[in-house]
């Protein structure tokens, strides 16, 4: 057997260059780069083994490691889970900022592979600086805080351990059900030291991504389900992107007339002018996709985890003659609900149903009424959207704004808050690749480093990212990344003088106005500072301006879109108005017992609500 004597950190990069993909009918490469912050953990040996492969695997100098990694995933997100980003940090705060972001992949079924350095695996200096040392348990180190958001975790306290548990790592990336975050976790010693390899372990590979067939009982249970159904929807999830399912999807919804709602991760999956599309569903839904919810027979939910904001905390799907039918990828995800299952891929199983289904259509007055329904929710989004000339426009104003200006071309990223429950009712799709809202985990801070990730995937896009002023203050330092590399966002900054999305939530919930909002904030007798939030950009080395109303916010727009680096807008909002039309209940715990009438009514109403829970 020919070998190749390396060190444990050479061998580990040399095999990622070495993996290839099957993408948009192409073989690329599986890893578009290594985002790295180094320190003393990973500068001497994984620092070293990068420089040396650096033209065929790039190495990207972020500013944070939590952001670094948001943007590794919102690559892998926008390139349909089939390429990937590594990400590499120093042991213990560069290490522990990572668990955020791979936390965030865990939820969203999301690849990304981390490689955080770790302390001495000969433990000959114990302890080494950052090590956080637990009295009762010598093998802990704060890389195990990785385990529970980890698919796939492994430390690496042998160079040899490499050739089985990289293969596992990175076909666990690539599995469509078990998806999501890698960690291998490298001690700094290990990674400098040398074993002999065999040659063969880095011939090149190209990874194609499983399609799992649905089971022909499953199959059989859920056809004769939606023959029988006269309201039948459909509810479209991530998975329908994730399988390059949305041509199909349409297809099948216009074949047999069945309209078809969206989740947070599956709009876009429709193009907006859809004859079949009716919008959001759920919490932050259309009046038009809650309604047919609540009346349908069969629901048919495609790639979807069906969690509290699409159900409506489970009580949105209230009929007791109504059967849910989950065709997902994951049997996890396919059982619940009590769901009918029929596990398997989305794209597979929407045409064997099509095929069993022959000239099955809904009925002809539910199709009436969904058409009539969307019809009236267009006339909302176009009313609650346009200019009103306010000199503090309200979030929805200032999306139907950026909407009007990101054409065919542009893609909106957004995370957390009031901003993506708007965007998921409000925003106007041309079709897959057009929305990258975060909204699993619903990660402040993901907005500009997703951004990042977003373009370095879409270059071809503009790319318009949407961020609250309490966002921005938290993670903002990408944008010095983005003018660095040349990739190029258009930043929207909504300053609402706070958390105006829970703000919100505190008052409808019975609560005094507390925290939220700078103005309710402990504070010097002065208040809380202006930010200006354009200098600041500038100081990034972004372009910048600070416009008023939606007139200015439009006409910078189009500065913006002509700008060649990341252009930064700010302007003032209101942090109180958010779309009455649509939405659906969610629970949220309102206290048993307190002082205040507000909240003992909030409670009232609270325990009215959860008798529409089935469980």
């Amino acid at each position: 057997m020919s070998t190749i004597r390396l060190t444990m950190a050479q061998a580990l990069v040399k095999y990622l260059a070495a993996q290839h993909t099957e993408h948009e009918g192409r073989e690329v490469p599986l890893f578009e780069g290594v985002f790295a912050i180094f320190g003393h953990g990973n500068v001497a040996g994984l620092g070293e083994a990068l420089y040396h492969v650096r033209e065929e695997l790039p190495t990207l100098r972020a500013h944070n490691e939590q952001t670094m990694a948001h943007a590794a995933i919102a690559f892998a997100k926008a390139n349909g889970r089939r390429r990937l980003m590594a990400a590499t940090s120093s042991i213990g705060p560069g290490a522990a900022n990572m668990v955020t972001a791979a936390a965030l992949a865990h939820a969203n079924r999301l690849p990304v592979l981390l490689l955080p350095g770790d302390t001495f695996a000969t433990r000959e200096p114990d302890p080494v600086l950052q090590q956080l040392e637990h009295f009762g348990d010598p093998t802990v180190t704060v890389n195990d805080c990785f385990r529970p958001v980890s698919r796939y975790f492994d430390r690496i306290t042998r160079p040899e351990q490499l050739l089985t548990s990289l293969p596992q790592a990175i076909a666990t990336l690539l599995d469509p059900e078990h998806c999501g975050p890698a960690t291998l976790a490298l001690p700094q010693d290990v990674q400098t030291f040398a074993y002999d390899y065999p040659e063969s372990f880095f011939a090149p590979k190209v990874h194609r991504i499983r399609r799992p067939q649905p089971d022909p009982r499953e199959l059989e249970a859920a056809i004769a389900a939606l023959a029988g159904s006269e309201r039948p929807l459909i509810i479209a999830g991530g998975g329908v992107h994730y399988a390059g399912a949305s041509e199909r999807l349409g297809e099948f919804a216009l074949a047999h007339g069945v309209p078809v709602a969206e989740t947070q991760a599956g709009k876009g999956a429709l193009p907006d002018d859809h004859a079949c599309a009716v919008g959001a569903i759920g919490v932050t839904g259309s009046e038009a996709a809650n309604r047919l919810a609540e009346e349908a027979d069969v629901i048919l939910a495609v790639g979807t985890r069906l969690q509290d904001f699409t159900t409506g905390s489970r009580a949105l799907f209230e009929r007791d003659d109504l059967t849910l039918v989950a065709l997902n990828v994951g049997r996890f995800d396919s059982q619940k609900h009590h769901a009918l299952p029929l596990t398997g891929d989305a794209f597979d199983g929407l045409a064997a149903l099509d095929a069993g289904l022959a000239q099955w259509r809904a009925s002809d007055p539910w199709r009436e009424q969904s058409d009539s329904l969307k019809r009236a929710w267009d006339e909302v989004v176009a009313r609650v959207t346009a200019d009103e000339g306010r000199e503090l426009p309200t979030d929805a104003q200032v999306i139907g704004a950026v909407n009007r200006q990101a054409g065919e071309d542009g893609t909106v990223v957004c995370a957390a808050g009031g901003l993506p429950g708007e965007l998921h009712k409000l925003w106007q799709c041309a079709g897959p690749g057009s929305y990258h809202v975060e909204y699993g985990f619903s990660c402040m801070g993901y907005e500009i480093a997703g951004g990042l990730g977003v373009k370095m995937a879409r270059p071809e896009r503009e790319v318009f990212v949407m961020v609250g002023d309490g966002s921005y203050l938290m993670h903002n330092s990408e944008l010095a990344t983005s003018v660095m590399l040349g990739h190029k966002l258009v930043v929207v900054v909504l300053d609402n003088r706070g958390f105006g999305c829970i703000n919100r939530l505190q008052q409808a919930t019975g609560g005094a106005g507390f925290n939220n909002l700078l103005d309710d904030c402990r504070a010097v007798p002065e208040g809380a500072p202006k930010t200006d939030f354009a200098g600041h950009a500038r100081s990034l080395g972004c372009q910048a301006e600070s416009v008023r109303g939606i007139r200015g916010l439009e006409e910078a727009l189009v500065r913006a879109r002509r700008a060649s680096t990341t252009y930064v807008i700010a302007l003032d909002t209101d942090p109180l108005p958010s779309t009455a039309e649509g939405g659906a209940w969610w629970e949220v715990a309102v206290p048993e017992v307190s002082q205040r009438e507000q909240v003992k009514e909030a409670y009232a109403g609270y325990r009215q609500a959860k008798r529409r829970q089935h469980y």
